[in-house]
């Protein structure tokens, strides 16, 4: 990771974090990151758009275009061109990819030039550009950081007499803290960079806000007319919300962080959750933070259970998500469970229990509380169950 520059928050500098359950990135839900445009935002074109003519009936088109990938320049990620180094997983084209504190995402767009002669247009430029925009955050800073980078892959003609200079681009409940995209001449195989800084203006004691950051980037090219991409991130929320953190933070709040039970320290959780997930009960969870369903699914799995020496009754899906018997289904348990009044049972629907250690049960409530708080796991906030060695 190269030095960051400037953008500094009253908690420290903010530096790329990977928190401990995000490991691996995933693709954005199609449904996330897409909260209504706010007034007066501009939208990226879905299609070819292009100016009107001006009075030398010459205009200027933009098109999203898909990237090859055979097409991606070979130091994408190269170590030390940005101020912080995108992730290796950047290259995947169109697709926003992402963990717990950083998400990327790489466009294509063409820019032609062009001029209508005897009724017919001519084209007189074309260029291909790739956008790589990458954002990341803290969770222990309320701060958001955007980065991004264009490259254009092929040109000729009058799109290369152009200049690119973008403005730094806030939205839903953050500021613009600074912005930078020095303009530049567009020139083949040349990465031009910028990078901006947002602040979260969710910072009140229980608030909490999505985060939009990202840019207007604008093609000068006279005699055409101007030409704007806007290049945005609604992915981050930061809240002052996280029990346990007195501190504002930002997070990724689709990214399923990995809620981690170890074999070795808790082998009687491991085998317990591993037997339900077996069964058919889901390895992704969600949240909750509502008491009453806390208590209705840690009542319905494990409240008339007799007492076992030495052990406790643990549940599965846990107490502390939506997916326990509060959402309905039946009670199911396994072999060495201690519970031969429960049936067996299977499928995705209800939750198993199971006798462990004590010891072991004890153990994952601390687990369960120091995971939400490192990940800032939110109502509804999705995260998987996983068990390591």
């Amino acid at each position: 990771m190269a030095a960051r520059t400037g953008g500094e928050d009253p908690a420290g500098p903010l530096i790329p974090e990977t928190t401990p359950g995000s490991d691996e990135a995933e693709p954005a839900p199609a449904e996330d990151g897409e909260l209504p445009p706010e007034d007066g935002e501009q939208q990226p074109p879905t299609g070819e758009v292009c100016s009107e003519p001006n009075a030398d009936d010459e205009d200027a088109c933009l098109a999203p275009m898909p990237v090859d990938q055979q097409e991606l320049p070979p130091d994408l990620v190269l170590p030390g061109r940005a101020s912080v180094d995108p992730p290796s997983w950047c290259a995947t084209n169109g697709t926003t990819r992402g963990t717990r504190t950083k998400v990327c995402r790489i466009d294509g767009w063409k820019y032609t030039t062009r001029q209508r002669v005897n009724g017919r247009w001519v084209k007189t430029g074309e260029t291909e550009m790739i956008f790589l925009n990458y954002s990341y955050g803290n969770s222990g800073i309320g701060r958001v950081a955007h980065q991004i980078e264009v490259y254009a892959t092929k040109g000729w003609g009058h799109t290369l007499k152009a200049k690119i200079d973008g403005v730094g681009k806030s939205g839903a409940s953050c500021k613009t803290e600074s912005a930078k995209f020095p303009g530049q001449q567009l020139v083949l195989h040349k990465w031009m960079l910028g990078e901006s800084f947002f602040d979260t203006t969710a910072t009140a004691a229980g608030a909490k806000g999505k985060c939009g950051t990202g840019w207007t980037m604008k093609i000068t090219n006279p005699p055409y007319t101007p030409a704007e991409i806007p290049s945005t991130f609604k992915e981050f929320r930061c809240d002052n919300a996280t029990a346990g953190r007195p501190e504002v933070g930002c997070v990724v709040p689709w990214y399923p962080s990995k809620l981690k039970y170890s074999k070795v320290r808790t082998p009687d959780l491991a085998r317990h959750v591993t037997l339900a997930q077996n069964s058919g009960l889901p390895k992704r969870l969600h949240r909750t933070t509502t008491q009453s369903v806390i208590d209705d699914n840690r009542d319905k799995a494990c409240g008339d259970r007799p007492s076992v020496s030495g052990k406790s009754c643990d549940e599965y899906p846990v107490a502390t998500s939506k997916e326990g018997l509060s959402a309905g289904g039946k009670r199911r348990t396994f072999d060495g469970c201690s519970y031969s009044d429960i049936p067996s049972g299977s499928g995705s629907k209800g939750a198993s229990a199971c006798a462990i250690a004590k010891a072991d049960n004890q153990s994952q409530g601390g687990t369960n509380t120091q995971f939400y708080r490192a990940e800032r796991v939110l109502q509804d906030d999705p995260f998987d169950v996983v068990i390591t060695p």
